[in-house]
This record gives C-alpha cells, structure tokens and sequence, in this order.
C-alpha cells in the first residue's frame, strides 16, 4: 500500500483552536464562496486559457474529516532537476495535445495521482508566476471534494508522498515563516514559507498557497508578500 495513502485516511483531526480559527468545510469550501472565487478568477481564467502557458499546476482543495485543507505531493527524489524531493502540487509542463492550461493541470493531476477530475471542478486559473528557470506556471484552482471519497493512485516515479494540510493550519500565524532575499548589498524580495506539518512548504509552492489562502479567506487571511510577476 502506498505510505501516503494510509496518512489521508488516517489524517488526525484538527485541535479545537484550529477548529475555531479554520472553521468547517461548510465555510472556505461552501457553494458561496466556490462562487465568489469563480468571480474573482473568471476575467483571469478567459486570460490564460488562450495563451499557451508553459506549464501548470492544480491546487487541490479538499476536506478531510469535514474539515477543508489543501493536498500537496513531495516528488520523487529519483527525478532530474533541482526541485526533486520538493513539495509541490500536482502539475507539470504543457502538452502539444493539451487544449488550454486547465487540461494541463488535470491531465498531470491524473498522471501523477491517477485521479480523474472534470474541468467542472475547477474554479478558475490564477495569475501564471515565474520559476526560477524562465517559465510560467499557471495555477489552477479545483475542488477534489472529501478525500475520504477520492481514490488515489500515486505514480511512484514521480511522486514519493501524497499529504494534506488543513486550511485551520496553515491560517495560523504561528506557522509561518518568511525568507527576506538581498540582492547586490539591498534588500530584493521576501517569500512565504509554511512551517510545522508533515514538510516544509516553500519556493514556488509557498506562493501559490500563499495566493490561494488570500483568495479563499480575505477576512482571516493577510498576505505579507508580494508574488513574482513574469509580465
């Protein structure tokens, strides 16, 4: 059995303090906030689904025991390239075949996780962001449901973990961190860093959930930083 699999379905519950700071699935993941989000995407999504984005990556949201979180996967450390054994969301570069970046994001979600989503889970596509190796991204956000009801089928060359993190988790102040950068003797830029779950969640990832975590709660959620822009 694969490890991740047997730590979604066993995912400790949330404590009461970060019941009460993250809420329910009911709250971030409700129809009414599905609908405001699709709102606030939807000029980007008609944007960035007629360009061709290099690459692109679903963020996941889910629920797990009830309560709303997003799910990560840690490459597989086997892989070539630097962001080998980092965490990432499922995702990864642009197919001639692929019709649009939203085809991108699920058809490696399904490569990677073998799970099999409809583009009506999707909510819309966020802003495309820099890597450090001169191409795009393009976030994609989507809605999986309750894990508890998702089958997964993690492809172990490229992915060695699958786990979630509770939105109640990584709203807390506690858990984060930030890393300032200097450029030439001056400050240049700072970027999030997610602390105190099962890894540690940075680089481009971090700015993703960043931007996701400020999306879905404007009024708990206060972004710090200021994310790349490749245009």
């Amino acid at each position: 059995m694969f490890p991740a699999l047997h730590h979604l379905r066993l995912g400790a519950r949330p404590t009461l303090g970060a019941r009460r700071a993250g809420g329910s699935a009911g709250g971030y993941l409700s129809r009414e906030n599905e609908q405001r989000c699709r709102g606030l995407l939807e000029a980007s999504t008609t944007r960035y689904r007629q360009e061709a984005v290099a690459a692109a990556v679903l963020v996941t949201l889910c629920s797990v025991g009830g309560y709303p979180a997003l799910l990560y996967t840690l490459r597989s450390s086997t892989l070539t390239g630097q962001h080998k054994g980092d965490v990432s969301f499922p995702g990864g570069k642009r197919d001639s075949s692929d019709q649009d970046v939203i085809a991108t994001a699920l058809r490696e979600t399904q490569e990677e996780l073998g799970l099999h989503l409809g583009a009506e889970s999707v909510w819309g596509v966020m802003r495309p962001l820099p890597t450090g190796r001169g191409l795009t991204v393009a976030p994609v956000l989507a809605h999986l449901g309750p894990l508890e009801c998702v089958c997964l089928s993690p492809n172990p060359q490229e992915v060695e973990d699958v786990f979630t993190i509770p939105l109640s988790h990584l709203l807390q102040a506690q858990n984060h961190g930030y890393t300032h950068f200097r450029h030439q003797g001056r400050y240049s830029h700072t970027l999030p860093i997610f602390l105190n779950s099962r890894y540690r969640v940075w680089g481009l990832t971090a700015i993703i959930t960043d931007l996701t975590l400020e999306l879905l709660a404007p009024s708990t959620y206060r972004r710090r930083t200021r994310p790349p822009s490749s245009r």
